[in-house]
């Protein structure tokens, strides 16, 4: 993969970007945009432990899908899913049919309805690192940081799954916490943050 990539708009970006205009779109429009709320970071958390393991345009293609069989991720809603909607789900080939992960989303979402309004936001945000300079290759851009694996840790031990330190990295990235836009990516250089 090269570092950098010239899309068919004359525009540089990300190379992991490629030639697909979905990634794109999530590169220019959501990646490392600063993320809040509790629904918004539990669907991000939920499609970064569905992810583990596949790639993420994979995910990004489902999303709508995913969006539609868990209730738009409000968690209340999912925190009530019982075995007829694990049925449900692990028939429906729009979404990723794995049962740990649904069962793991369910109970997460269990766990959400038991923070007061705002807590999830201010748990995740709180492991946020300081701003660092850019990265200048993908050599540069870590799976795990000590954040990340504290992060990790954290919910673990209040019973939250399929949150490691290398899926929760993924969601720093994804939810702005951390911008790992490359130094020379239109983004960085536009400074969007």
């Amino acid at each position: 993969m090269d570092e950098l990539r010239i899309g068919p708009d004359a525009v540089v970006r990300c190379g992991w970007v490629g030639d697909d205009a979905d990634y794109r779109r999530y590169h220019d429009e959501e990646w490392a945009v600063p993320l809040h709320g509790d629904r918004e970071l539990f669907e991000k958390m939920s499609l970064e432990g569905f992810q583990a393991g596949l790639s993420w345009i994979t995910i990004l293609r489902k999303r709508p899908r995913f969006r539609e069989a868990f209730a738009g991720f409000e968690p209340e809603t999912v925190a009530g899913f019982g075995a007829d909607d694990i049925a449900r789900l692990m028939a429906d080939a729009g979404i990723v049919r794995n049962r740990a992960k649904i069962e793991a989303t369910i109970s997460n979402a269990r766990l959400v309805t038991e923070m007061r309004p705002g807590e999830l936001d201010e748990l995740l945000w709180s492991f946020a690192p300081q701003p660092r300079p850019r990265p200048r290759t993908f050599a540069d851009v870590p799976a795990t940081t000590p954040e990340s694996e504290a992060m990790s840790k954290a919910l673990r031990k209040r019973g939250f799954r399929f949150v490691g330190p290398t899926t929760m990295y993924a969601l720093m990235q994804s939810a702005g916490m951390v911008d790992d836009h490359l130094q020379e990516c239109w983004r960085s250089l536009a400074d969007v943050r």
